[in-house]
């Protein structure tokens, strides 16, 4: 993978990643949803500037994806984005001060072998 593709990469990744932080952070401001309220709650969603922009940041993640995919083979831009989950786990402990237990630990490590024996070129 050329600097470029990864930086491409990056940037799908870090962008979508983004996009996920804006949408809980608009879930949150949603409330729970139930039977009772969910077509309110559905109808309020396009009122909730987060929930806007976590869409958006899907969206220019999602292009820079397919931008990817024009120069990397599936199975390697597949696996590569599961970095994506050390990002949003990483997001979740800092802001959202989410517990990270020790098995979540090991299990990004292992995320993060996979991606670098998927990327690697001899």
């Amino acid at each position: 993978m050329s600097i470029q593709e990864f930086s491409l990469l990056l940037f799908s990744v870090v962008i979508s990643v983004a996009g996920q932080f804006f949408l809980k952070m608009g879930a949150i401001k949603l409330g729970k949803v139930d039977g009772a309220n969910m077509i309110n709650l559905i109808l309020n969603m396009i009122t909730i500037p987060e929930l806007l922009l976590g869409l958006s940041c899907y969206g220019i993640g999602a292009i820079a994806y397919i931008l990817l995919l024009t120069r990397v083979n599936l199975s390697v831009a597949a696996p590569a984005v599961s970095v994506g989950y050390i990002f949003s786990v990483l997001l979740g402990y800092f802001i959202l001060k989410e517990p990270i237990s020790m098995t979540r630990v090991f299990g990004l490590g292992l995320i993060v072998t996979g991606v670098i024996l998927v990327i690697w070129r001899k």
